[in-house]
C-alpha cells in the first residue's frame, strides 16, 4: 500500500490525535515518528521513561507508544508509576515478548494493545487507529448516556421565535460564536438558558465538538467533582471527567449558583489556567474548551451574602445574556404553541388539537410564570388529554373587527405590564419593546393614558 493510500485509510481515526513515541533506539523512534507524523496533529518523541515524564508534565496526549524494555526501568512499569499521578492516555505495548505474565500485567494497568517487534507500518497505523477509535467510542457512548440522563433530558431544539427580544438574544449569539469568551445566562426558569447555548455552540467552530451540559444542582458536591474533573481511585484506576470528555468542545454549567464552594474554587482555577487536575492525580492536564454559564438566581446577590465566589462570579461574567421571559416576547406564542403541538401529536401518536383564535388571545393574556417550559408542558397534556385546559378555550371563535379589537387590548396590555415594571419610564419600556419612544407616546395617547 503507498503512502497516498495509507493516508486516505488512517486520516479519519488519526487527524486529530496527539501521540508520544518513546523507544530508547532512536532508529526505532524516529521510525513510528516518520510512519505516524502524516495521518497526525501531533507527535512528539521520547528517548527515556524519564523525558516522556517531564513532557507528560507540560502537554497531554490522546496515545502513548512505548517500547515495554528500557534502561532503567520496564515500559509496563513506568506506565504503573504514571497511572498514579495521573496518565490519562491510552497507551500501546512494544515488545518483543509477549509472554502471559506481560499480558496479565499489562491488563491490570490499562495497557489498550501491543505490538510485536518486528513490525511493518501498516501494523503500527493499524494498532494506533484501533485504540484512538476504542476511545472516541468510549467518549461517544459516555457522552450519550449523560445527555440522556433525567437531570439533562428535554432542552433540545432550536431557539423559536421572531420577536424583538428574541432577535436581539440571536444578534448577540452571532456575534459571540466565533470567539472563546465565557458567557453567563440569565433569566428565570423555563426561558431557553441551555437551549441558547447549543445554538451559540452550534454557530461556533466548535460545533462538530462535544457540547456538554451539567446542572450543578444535580449532584453532590463530592459527585460534582469526581464528575467535572474525573478520579484516579485507590487501585489507580481512572475515570475521565466530562472537563476531559468535552475537550475541544464546549461545556455548559447549569445552576451555577448551586456549585459548592470547593468545586468553585477549583472551578476557578481551570478557566484560569485551561488546565484541569482529576481528583486524586499529581499532574494537570491541558483543556481546549469553552465555558458557558447558566443560573435563574441573582449572582450578584449571592456574591455579597458569600455563598458564590467574588472572584469567579467576575471571571464568568464576561458578557451576559439575559433570556426574555415569555409574556416579554408574546407575539412568538403562536409559533411555540403550533410546533409544540405538531411535535407532540406526533411523537405521541395522538390526534393534533386545533389552535384556535380564542386559543391563541387566551395564551397571549396568560402571565407565563413558567415561561416557554411551561407552555410546552402545557401543550403535551393537552395533547394527552385531547383538550386544551378551560380556562384556554372559548365557545366560538373570534374573527373580524372583534379580534383586531382583542389583538389591540393584548398589545395595550402587554405595553402597561413593561411600563408597570419600568416605573412609567418610557424610554426604558421603549428600549425593552424594541420600539421608539414616539411610538410608546402615541399608543399611551390612544388609549387615553
Amino acid at each position: 500500500m503507498n503512502v497516498t493510500a495509507l493516508r486516505d485509510e488512517y486520516s479519519a481515526s488519526l487527524s486529530s490525535a496527539s501521540i508520544l513515541v518513546i523507544d530508547d533506539e532512536p532508529g526505532m523512534r524516529h521510525f513510528m515518528t516518520k510512519v505516524l507524523e502524516p495521518h497526525c496533529k501531533r507527535v512528539e518523541q521520547a528517548a527515556s521513561a524519564k523525558d516522556a515524564s517531564d513532557i507528560l508534565d507540560k502537554a497531554h496526549f490522546d496515545l502513548i507508544v512505548l517500547d515495554n524494555i528500557m534502561p532503567g526501568k520496564t515500559g509496563l512499569e513506568w506506565v504503573a508509576e504514571q497511572r498514579r499521578v495521573g496518565l490519562f492516555a491510552d497507551t500501546i505495548l512494544v515488545t518483543a515478548y509477549a509472554d502471559l505474565d506481560t499480558a496479565i500485567q499489562a491488563l491490570r494497568i490499562g495497557i489498550a494493545d501491543f505490538v510485536l517487534k518486528p513490525f511493518r507500518a501498516n501494523q503500527i497505523l493499524n494498532a494506533v487507529a484501533r485504540a484512538l477509535d476504542r476511545k472516541y467510542l468510549r467518549r461517544e457512548n459516555y457522552l450519550l448516556k449523560h445527555e440522556l440522563s433525567a437531570e439533562n433530558a428535554g432542552a433540545r431544539g432550536r431557539l423559536l421565535g421572531k420577536s424583538v427580544a428574541i432577535g436581539k438574544v440571536r444578534q448577540m449569539l452571532q456575534r459571540l460564536a466565533p470567539l472563546p469568551t465565557p458567557v453567563l445566562f440569565t433569566g428565570a426558569s423555563g426561558t431557553g438558558k441551555e437551549i441558547a447555548a447549543r445554538t451559540l455552540h452550534s454557530l461556533s467552530d466548535r460545533a462538530e465538538q462535544p457540547f456538554v451540559a451539567v446542572n450543578c444542582a444535580g449532584l453532590s458536591p463530592d459527585r460534582l467533582a469526581e464528575e467535572l474533573f474525573g478520579v484516579i481511585d485507590a487501585q489507580d484506576r481512572r475515570r475521565d471527567g466530562l472537563f476531559l470528555h468535552a475537550d475541544g468542545g464546549t461545556l455548559f454549567l447549569d445552576e451555577v449558583a448551586q456549585m459548592p464552594e470547593q468545586v468553585q474554587a477549583a472551578l476557578l482555577r481551570v478557566l484560569e489556567d485551561q488546565k484541569v487536575r482529576p481528583v486524586g492525580a499529581e499532574r494537570d492536564i491541558p483543556l481546549n474548551l469553552r465555558f458557558l454559564f447558566a443560573t435563574n438566581a441573582d449572582l450578584q446577590q449571592a456574591v455579597e451574602s458569600g455563598r458564590f465566589r467574588a472572584d469567579l462570579y467576575h471571571r464568568i461574567n464576561v458578557v451576559n445574556i439575559e433570556m426574555p421571559p415569555l409574556r416579554q416576547r408574546i407575539e412568538d406564542i403562536v409559533e411555540l404553541a403550533a410546533l409544540f403541538t405538531e411535535q407532540f401529536a406526533l411523537s405521541l401518536g395522538m390526534p393534533t388539537l386545533e389552535l384556535d383564535e380564542e386559543t391563541l388571545l387566551k395564551f397571549s393574556r396568560y402571565d407565563w410564570p413558567g415561561n416557554v417550559r411551561e407552555l410546552r408542558n402545557l401543550v403535551e397534556r393537552s395533547v394527552i388529554l385531547g383538550a386544551f385546559p378551560e380556562e384556554f378555550t372559548g365557545t366560538g371563535s373570534v374573527t373580524g373587527v372583534e379580534a383586531v379589537e382583542n389583538l389591540d387590548m393584548v398589545m395595550q396590555r402587554h405595553i402597561m405590564h413593561v411600563l408597570d415594571a419600568c416605573e412609567g419610564n418610557r424610554a426604558e419600556a421603549a428600549r425593552r419593546l424594541g420600539v421608539s419612544r414616539k411610538t410608546i407616546d402615541r399608543k399611551c395617547a390612544s388609549w387615553g393614558v
